[in-house]
């Protein structure tokens, strides 16, 4: 990101847009999608002053712009799907280096009282974040993304309807050192542009499965991942268009292949000593369990709070239909609430001492998939922390061992988003104490939506099935 600083002010926002004539901002809705427009530099330093008006219908509507089978709340033609407030956030100014170096801003959103929205994704974050703060904790984090790409276009999209599309390259070829040369321009160009639109990645390579790259964004903290995963993804598929790549995050495009995940890790800091508050001193040869003897008291009682309240809040990680078409046993994908010391079969891995240095102890989240909202997705994984700590939980729940690893043993995480969203949702769910009655009747309803359309349609594997023969 070379010497790039952002503006802290009016003042130095002119001075930075000095030589601009016009400024792209956006915000993001309940699907992770990015919402945003083209604003004249006059508009918009109006705008970062005093906020501007934004419709409602983006927490109204669904992923195709649909509304929402019943009324939300927040926006509903009741309310004339009235304006809720914009506000600038100055502190998210980048530049699009493949849209010639237009300024860029991410806005959050407030509700028609002035306050804070309370199901806007950046605001969820942040009241979590916030509440480390004052415990003098910093949430940490990175994320890990597969996801597929296609030589196709949104036109040969269209006229296929998703199917037989062509793979960028074909076959099983994780950690291949040739295969990106097919595509080299492209690759390296996701890497090197992502550096210079402020969303660094660590390690990018190919991962198995046709067409399949991972990219492993730089840790940083809670909130600016959150921002520079949702960044990521409008990169990969903002250069996709120049080379008619069509990037897919979606977490199951193939029934007989992998998922791609949406590996999340996390870790705090503590403020005052700028150590890794997950780190224990001395390891504890009295540990419950051998797996957590250098984990702190602080790391014990965060990761309980995770594997506790995990079957309740599986949309907050599994957003979609497709969603749950990954978490099968024996691909790659955990299936069960479950954790353990290095491994990779359970939900929740825990990372540190002897394998890794304590200041690099984590906890990484391998639930959700490539299709997760990123700032709902770590909100819900620090508010959970959040309530282990508060209440110190002690995990009462054993680590995988060699037998349940083998045999998926474990309490069985939901299979589907209408049993995930019903578990969500009841009145005694963990959810609702840790998100808020505001935020998870709006976001069942969204998931129920989802359902809803999904059960009305006609899909290829009934016409397959029954159209002829039955």
């Amino acid at each position: 990101m070379g010497d790039f600083k952002a503006p802290t002010n009016i003042e130095e926002l002119e001075a930075q847009l000095a030589n601009d004539r016009r400024i792209k901002v956006a915000g993001i809705d309940a699907d992770g999608v990015l919402r945003g427009k083209v604003m004249s530099k006059e508009k918009f330093l109006s705008a970062a002053k005093t906020g501007f008006g934004f419709c409602s219908v983006i927490f109204g509507w669904d992923i195709v712009d649909a509304n929402y089978y019943r009324d939300s709340a927040f926006s509903h033609a009741g309310n004339g799907f009235a304006d809720i407030e914009a506000v600038v956030d100055l502190s998210s100014f980048r530049r699009i280096p493949w849209e010639g170096n237009i300024p860029f801003f991410l806005v959050s959103f407030n509700g028609a009282d002035g306050k804070p929205l309370s199901v806007c994704p950046r605001t969820l974050l942040r009241s979590v974040v916030d509440k480390f703060r004052n415990l003098g904790y910093e949430p940490m984090s990175g994320m890990e993304y597969e996801f597929f790409q296609f030589k196709e276009t949104a036109n040969s999209l269209a006229e296929k309807k998703g199917v037989n599309l062509e793979a960028l390259t074909p076959g099983m070829f994780g950690y291949s050192i040739t295969r990106p040369a097919l595509n080299q321009e492209y690759f390296y160009k996701i890497f090197d542009q992502c550096e210079e639109f402020r969303c660094d990645i660590e390690g990018l390579h190919t991962e198995t499965g046709p067409g399949v790259y991972e990219a492993a964004l730089a840790y940083t903290t809670a909130s600016e991942i959150a921002d520079r995963a949702t960044l990521f993804k409008l990169a990969c598929k903002n250069i996709g268009v120049q080379y008619g790549i069509t990037p897919s995050f979606m977490a199951k495009p193939y029934a007989n292949q992998p998922g791609t995940s949406g590996h999340t890790h996390v870790s705090l800091v503590d403020m005052k000593t700028g150590k890794n508050a997950f780190t224990r001193d001395e390891e504890d040869s009295n540990a419950a369990y051998p797996d957590i003897r250098n984990l702190s008291d602080v790391g014990r009682h965060f990761l309980a709070g995770v594997v506790e309240g995990l079957p309740d809040v599986m949309p907050m990680f599994c957003p979609t239909i497709n969603s749950y078409k990954r978490l099968v046993e024996g691909v790659w994908a955990p299936v069960t609430q479950s954790w353990g010391y290095e491994n990779r079969v359970a939900s929740v891995r825990l990372i540190g001492p002897p394998t890794a240095s304590p200041k690099a102890t984590r906890i990484e989240f391998r639930v959700p998939g490539a299709d997760m909202h990123p700032h709902y997705a770590l909100a819900t994984i620090l508010a959970l922390g959040l309530r282990g700590i508060e209440k110190k939980l002690e995990l009462d729940i054993p680590p995988l061992d060699e037998k349940s690893s083998r045999e998926f043993l474990g309490t069985r995480l939901a299979k589907n988003l209408r049993t995930a969203t019903e578990l969500f949702k009841r009145k005694e769910s963990i959810a609702r104490e840790v998100l808020g009655d505001e935020f998870v009747d709006h976001y069942a309803l969204t998931r129920e939506h989802e359902c809803k359309v999904f059960d009305e349609a006609v899909t290829d594997w009934e016409l397959k099935r029954y159209l002829e023969m039955v």
